[in-house]
């Protein structure tokens, strides 16, 4: 089997009460310790690996996302996914051969562009089906919609809509990323068996209340690495008061 197979596995082989749960990696030795604890594969987040590198949320050089996925990569033997954001304006066969060069096996690509401005759907539809084109059966392909995160009108309705038209492209899985609980199960039932991603916040729903909501893959965003950083804020602190200065 695979590793795109393994993981693609991992998104329907799942226990009624429990979606699957992967973590955000922001570097090789957060990744060791999320597969120490025994994840079966790990989600890279953007959003972490961008405050890990010094740089704004979508301000990561695209040489510089590829170089930090690969070392997550190389230090762990669970599939890892990597959230690309828009994909970096790379023609979709460079982008396949880019992500296999980084040894991930999925891949996360959003709707949305700078100033958080959606994409025509059509047109993104049309630009994953080239990267399930370039790519074939070997990536998992996460699509993140930005409905609620670019304030539709009309989230849910375009939720649905867009992650149809992302699943015929040839999705494996649909992210309709801040999709209030409430939202999420009437996404499940429109989505039918499309694995559906959810986002975890800390003031959220547990993982199996998630699951019944209608989540297939829970993954937590910056969240993790933004916890690290601020149990190492509190580190600091203590330290420096420990100084007696």
């Amino acid at each position: 089997m695979s590793a795109a197979t393994a993981l693609r596995a991992l998104h329907h082989d799942l226990p009624a009460d429990a979606p699957l749960v992967l973590p955000g990696p922001w570097d090789a030795a957060s990744a060791r310790a999320f597969e120490a604890a025994g994840f079966p594969a790990l989600a890279t987040p953007s959003a972490g690996i961008a405050a890990s590198l010094g740089y704004e949320d979508g301000a990561t050089p695209a040489a510089e996302m590829f170089a930090a996925v690969a070392r997550i990569v190389r230090s762990v033997s669970v599939p890892v996914t990597a959230d690309l954001e828009g994909g970096y304006g790379l023609p979709p066969a460079e982008l396949v051969e880019r992500v296999r060069e980084s040894g991930a096996v999925g891949v996360n690509l959003e709707d949305s562009g700078p100033g958080h401005s959606l994409k025509d759907p059509r047109a993104h539809a049309d630009w994953l089906a080239e990267v399930r084109a370039a790519a074939g059966p070997s990536l998992f392909i996460n699509a993140r919609v930005d409905v609620y995160l670019c304030h539709d009108p009309d989230p849910l309705a375009s939720a649905i809509a867009r992650s149809r038209l992302y699943a015929s492209a040839g999705a494996d899985c649909v992210y309709p990323i801040l999709a209030p609980p409430a939202d999420l199960p009437s996404l499940r039932s429109a989505l039918g068996p499309l694995p559906l991603n959810a986002l975890a916040l800390p003031d959220g729903p547990s993982f199996p209340d998630l699951r019944r909501l209608g989540a297939t893959r829970v993954t937590f965003g910056g969240g993790l690495q933004a916890r690290a950083l601020h149990d190492v804020t509190t580190l600091a602190t203590t330290l420096r008061g420990a100084t007696g200065l």
